[in-house]
């Protein structure tokens, strides 16, 4: 080795160790601590790092550094002067503050942006033009066809649309909207923020008050009625609101809110919602008229106390909201100092404002009115137009609706309540008998009649086809049987069952829940099911049971089946879920839900077509400006069940119209097939019935449509008939307008329904059929009833001879809904009754699987098929 290369001498107990230990810094003792290098053991010279050591010698250098920070710049700077533009991350510093940004780059970044706001916000004021109100209250007609493409009416634009300088509008109504609307209106610049701040806190917090936007931006978005919500449009709309706030006088501001602002009944502008209103020129309005308008700027849909749109829009609530929103404004206007006490203690809820009879109701006669309103919320729906954009006008809409068949349908109601109606000779009875009907095309769902009321001209305003709240009865037994078809029993093994399975019919019958143990009523009892006749009938078929509408059988048998399964098939025929009664009580099977007749006569409809479900649909085409517009075409067929139990469903029904309850239809003349309801107390009738061609549904019920809360009155001694049912004059209108709406047509006869299912007798019926896959004695999970059965009577087969028919004897009912059974069958069958013993859930969370078809035909079993959510077609 050479001599340069030779090792020093190691001190004593040297080695490597010993070296990396010598060339480790050591603190000395200078002043002010600085290092001091120490001589080494070997001489002058500092000793040579061992090989390998150059890594020691970098984290000396490292840890040297380290003891150096926050000096300054002197380390990760020093050196490295930073050329960049913007300093950020800073290099200046070390880990998170690095992003701490300094006060210059704050400042400086706060400058530029507040600069590019003002130049931009400077650019948009000055590109856009203030608003034109004569331009915004140019609303044009909306014309409507028939079906055959001929005129059935055209709707708005012949409203008093005249602009009225400030001085014809009354102070009150300043002072109202102004109270109601935007308190700061004559201080503002055209934009609040802290008004957009306190609407945001109201509704946070559940109050109720001014929106977030001024009168001045409110009369900005009226000229936008046709536009897109855009964020351009947005932006436009501010700049606008803030060049009117800072360049023109608040009075034109607040002339050309009232002028433009859509009030309802069509009107756009303070003069013609005077004239709607009130029959009366905006300058002679009072200030109780003043309130009740600036009420209805709140949304015309939900304030007119005629009515609007949609299903929270009925006449009774939209009056109730005007009361209460004329209330507040009053209360507001004392409240903002527009209006001394003394003033306000003159308007009392007494002197809420009389209107005068809309315009808009004296042109739809008849029917028109019903059609137009049905086609309207179609539109709106598919299309998301809001109320205000189609009382601008310029649609012209196709609807599905024959004129010939609407014609028939009134005719069969005129004809039938006055030969049953003697409003003067029975008062006390004839009163206030309320009829509605709709009708169906089987093939396509597209609804060609209805029959809504007397009519807007008389003013009546609510379209009983459309009508929510009217239970429907022992029209709903057909979806019990129908599920107990599809999926089975507890008693079948998940096998369906046939129409000729027995169930006990006798009246107050006790009903067991899933688990075989009695349901309760109120007292702790056990409930029993009342049927309308006392006759006992012993155990009886399904077909017989729905023949003569008996309650028992299907009171049981809803348990048996499950609620769940019931009301997944009835969603599958398009019945919204909303109207479905919730409980799962045993009056559930008897009617307690309330669907619309549009909607009764669709779902019926499903069943007419084998299974194959149509969304109800009433409009065809629309155009706007010369355009069609997309997305009005017939919905698609959907599979709600298998073909043979819609096929099996409608043989049984057959035999209601032969020889049970519907026996009035026989007149008809050909095929058909229907069922009867009636309620408790009679405080409604239905017959919903079809042909291979047509479903239709007629509905009577009682109310006093002025009454504030339209409560239901028994129909007992309507038309002189002691108890009046579906097969009375539901039934005769029924008959009436079908053979008018047929006539011509070859007669059609339904398809044959092929024998499926088993035949399962409920728990306790005796000797059953060879074909039955249960024993006769119970099974361990099903106990008999509480009482004894009485020995049966002779029961028909499923395909039962025609009886001598008493209207009286047998009649279709659901007495039972309110003799124990709306409320004593929850606590005891509610839960079992979702939870135990179901093999293919449906609804309610469970996660089997439906059960397989009984049959090889197309069908789909579990009858789901999705989006009932309340199409707008009614």
């Amino acid at each position: 080795m050479s001599e340069h290369r030779r090792k020093p001498p190691q001190p004593e107990g040297g080695g490597r160790a010993s070296a990396r230990r010598a060339a480790q810094p050591r603190p000395g003792r200078g002043a002010a601590g600085r290092d001091v290098p120490t001589a080494s053991h070997s001489g002058p010279y500092a000793p040579q790092p061992a090989q390998g050591s150059r890594a020691e010698t970098r984290r000396a250098v490292q840890r040297g550094s380290g003891r150096g920070r926050g000096t300054g710049t002197a380390m990760r700077g020093t050196g490295r002067p930073d050329k960049r533009l913007i300093n950020y991350p800073r290099s200046d510093r070390d880990g998170w503050k690095r992003f701490v940004p300094s006060w210059k780059f704050v400042a400086g970044t706060a400058l530029g942006f507040f600069a590019v706001i003002t130049a931009g916000t400077g650019i948009g004021i000055a590109m856009v033009s203030t608003p034109d109100p004569n331009k915004a209250a140019r609303a044009q007609n909306n014309v409507f066809y028939w079906a055959d493409g001929s005129q059935m009416v055209a709707t708005g634009g012949s409203m008093n649309r005249q602009i009225v300088p400030i001085s014809s509008i009354p102070r009150s109504m300043r002072d109202a909207v102004i109270a109601a609307e935007n308190e700061s209106f004559e201080t503002d610049k055209g934009v609040d923020p802290m008004g957009v701040g306190r609407a945001v806190w109201n509704m946070a917090t559940g109050g109720s008050t001014q929106g977030g936007s001024t009168i001045t931006q409110q009369y900005v978005k009226n000229t936008y009625l046709d536009s897109d919500q855009t964020l351009k449009r947005k932006a436009t709309e501010l700049f606008i609101a803030i060049r009117l706030g800072v360049s023109e006088p608040k009075d034109k501001v607040l002339a050309g809110y009232l002028n433009t602002a859509y009030y309802g009944r069509d009107a756009y502008g303070i003069q013609a919602a005077a004239r709607a209103y009130f029959g009366k020129d905006s300058q002679d309005l009072n200030p109780s008229e003043c309130a009740f308008l600036a009420a209805v700027l709140k949304g015309p849909n939900l304030y007119n106390p005629d009515g609007g749109i949609g299903a929270a829009a009925t006449p009774a609530l939209n009056e109730k909201r005007a009361r209460e929103r004329w209330s507040w404004v009053l209360d507001r206007e004392v409240e903002v100092g527009r209006m001394d006490k003394a003033a306000r203690a003159k308007f009392t809820d007494a002197d809420f404002p009389p209107r005068v009879e809309s315009e808009q109701a004296r042109g739809m006669t008849g029917q028109i009115g019903y059609l137009v309103d049905t086609a309207k919320a179609y539109v709106m729906k598919n299309k998301g137009i809001t109320p205000e954009q189609m009382a601008m006008g310029g649609y012209r809409i196709k609807t599905t609706f024959q004129k010939p068949k609407v014609d028939a349908l009134v005719k069969a109601v005129e004809d039938t309540r006055n030969g049953f109606i003697d409003e003067k000779g029975r008062p006390e009875t004839d009163t206030f008998v309320q009829f509605g009907a709709a009708s169906v095309d089987v093939k396509t769902g597209a609804l060609v009649a209805l029959y809504g009321g007397p009519g807007w001209d008389h003013k009546y305003f609510s379209n009983n086809a459309n009508t929510s709240g009217v239970p429907v009865g022992s029209t709903w037994k057909p979806y019990v049987l129908a599920a107990a078809m599809e999926y089975g029993t507890q008693n079948s093994k998940g096998k369906g069952i046939s129409a000729d399975s027995k169930y006990m019919a006798n009246d107050l019958t006790v009903i067991n829940n899933r688990e075989g143990r009695p349901l309760r009523d109120a007292s702790g009892a056990p409930f029993k099911q009342k049927n309308e006749s006392p006759t006992d009938f012993g155990y009886v078929t399904l077909n017989e049971a729905m023949e003569k509408s008996i309650n028992v059988p299907f009171a049981q048998l809803v348990f048996d089946v499950g609620h769940d399964k019931v009301k997944a098939v009835a969603k599958s025929t398009g019945i919204l879920e909303e109207s479905i009664n919730p409980n799962t009580d045993a009056s559930f099977a008897l009617g307690t839900s309330t669907p619309s007749a549009i909607r009764m006569a669709d779902s019926y409809a499903t069943f007419a077509a084998s299974g194959t479900h149509r969304e109800p649909f009433s409009v065809t085409e629309v155009e706007k400006n010369g355009e069609k517009l997309s997305g009005f075409e017939a919905p698609k067929d959907q599979r709600a069940m298998d073909s043979d139990v819609a096929d099996n469903i409608t043989k049984v029904l057959e035999n209601v119209v032969e020889n049970g309850t519907g026996k009035k239809v026989k007149k008809l003349g050909r095929p058909a097939a229907g069922k009867t309801g009636t309620t408790d107390e009679n405080k409604s009738a239905w017959f919903v019935g079809y042909t291979p061609e047509l479903s239709t549904s007629v509905v009577l019920f009682r109310t006093d449509p002025n009454s504030q809360d339209k409560k239901l009155i028994s129909m007992k001694g309507v038309g002189n008939i002691p108890s009046l049912h579906g097969g009375d004059i539901p039934a005769e209108i029924w008959t009436e307008y079908m053979g008018e709406a047929l006539k011509g047509l070859p007669v059609k006869q339904f398809p044959e329904a092929e024998d499926i299912g088993v035949t399962a007798d409920s728990a306790g019926a005796p000797s059953p059929t060879p074909s039955a896959v249960v024993p006769a004695s119970p099974s361990p999970s099903t106990l008999p009833p509480s009482s004894p059965p009485p020995s049966p009577s002779p029961s028909k087969g499923g395909r039962p001879t025609c009886p001598t028919w008493k209207l009286y004897c047998d009649p279709d009912t659901t007495r039972g809904t309110t003799n124990g059974g709306a409320n004593t069958g929850t606590s005891s069958g509610t839960d079992s009754g979702t939870t135990s013993g179901t093999s293919s859930g449906v609804i309610g969370g469970s996660t089997g699987s439906p059960s397989p078809t009984q049959t090889g035909k197309p069908g789909r079993p579990g009858g789901i098929t999705g989006g009932f959510d309340g199409s707008g077609s009614e």
